[in-house]
């Protein structure tokens, strides 16, 4: 596998689609996170001893190891989240194949440790999870791979193992779920699965039967990781439940003959609708009395109160009671259709009763 096939699946995860905006994370961040890894069979190709001898049919086998990773980012509130991380696997040895044939005693280890820097982005789902948040990233840098003992060995005499220290560039595709601790503002659960490949490492060493032979041998190092882990971001806000919505006010027309303050059948219909309303949050009931432009000024306060006044009452006999209850009359002013002066207007003649 090469470096830049890593790098082009790193790049396909990064470049998805954004599906919804992220739930932001603002300023600085630490986060930690433990887990298991598994480390993909490895061929060893090159040359071994002097004069060199060309390594065919070689390979090791891994089990599974443990993974542990320390990262320090800043979220740009956006969604984008910026990070370096410092990372540890180790993978004991499960079998070892030399010259295509299986030997006895897998022995030694393979552990890695580098540092990459990282890009993820935060998907805003709402609540759909709960408030789990998905989140994608990828990233690249600089990983050494340490081989310790890694092959076969019986016995002093019986041996055939590998050693070496070798750095290489690599890169990352990252997959994982935050889950905020509401009781602790900035504090987040997070599970990850982690895809890293680095461009190959060299081992200088081949021990077979107590002699040490210089070694040219290259190795793979494709690794599979799932953590668990915690993320603080240290300006967070405390998390505010949010206020209980605030119901519209809604409003009920009583309509009135010329010059009368009497209610009729399809008022006292609407007056009981809007008495029937009352259990919806409603605490306050204005009764605003109005009338068209007939009439003089003066004429047209006194009217406009009474007509206020009587769906007031129709209002306290449906049960509503007297002290929830607001009158007041405009006389002509406010017209709900414009008009000239002393046009009647049936529009105009009118009661509005608001629910607050």
């Amino acid at each position: 596998m090469s470096l830049k096939k890593t790098l082009l699946a790193a790049a396909a995860v990064v470049a998805l689609p954004v599906l919804a905006q992220a739930q932001p994370v603002s300023g600085l961040y630490i986060g930690a996170g433990v887990g298991a890894n598994y480390l993909d069979k490895t061929d060893i190709t090159g040359t071994r001893g002097n004069p060199a001898q060309k390594l065919q049919g070689v390979s090791i086998d891994f089990e599974w190891g443990y993974v542990g990773v320390l990262s320090l980012g800043w979220g740009l509130g956006n969604g984008l989240r910026a990070e370096i991380e410092g990372s540890y696997r180790s993978n004991n040895t499960s079998s070892f194949k030399s010259t295509n044939t299986n030997q006895p005693s897998a022995h030694g280890r393979a552990d890695s440790y580098g540092a990459m820097l990282n890009l993820l982005y935060d998907i805003n789902i709402g609540n759909a999870l709960g408030g789990v948040t998905p989140y994608v990233g990828a990233g690249a840098g600089y990983i050494w791979q340490d081989y310790t003992n890694a092959g076969s060995r019986v016995s002093k005499q019986v041996q055939d193992y590998y050693n070496g220290t070798s750095g290489a560039f690599g890169g990352q595709a990252i997959a994982g779920l935050s889950l905020p601790i509401s009781s602790i503002p900035g504090l987040a659960l997070t599970a990850e699965y982690r895809f890293m490949m680095t461009a190959g490492h060299n081992l200088d060493s081949n021990t077979v039967n107590g002699s040490k032979l210089k070694a040219d041998a290259d190795v793979d190092n494709m690794n599979h990781s799932l953590l668990v882990g915690l993320r603080y971001a240290f300006n967070a806000a405390p998390v505010v439940a949010a206020a209980a919505p605030v119901a519209a006010a809604k409003t009920y027309l009583v309509f009135f003959d010329w010059n009368k303050a009497d209610l009729t059948d399809r008022a006292r219909q609407i007056i009981g609708e809007a008495a029937g309303a009352r259990g919806t949050g409603v605490t306050r009931i204005e009764v605003n009395g109005f009338t068209d432009r007939s009439g003089s000024d003066q004429y047209n306060q006194g009217l406009s109160v009474r007509r206020a006044n009587a769906v007031a009452a129709e209002l306290v006999r449906r049960g509503v009671p007297r002290n929830e209850i607001m009158t007041r009359g405009f006389g002509e002013a406010n017209p709900l259709v414009p008009t000239a002066d002393g046009v009647r207007e049936p529009q105009n003649r009118r009661v509005e009763i608001i629910l607050k």
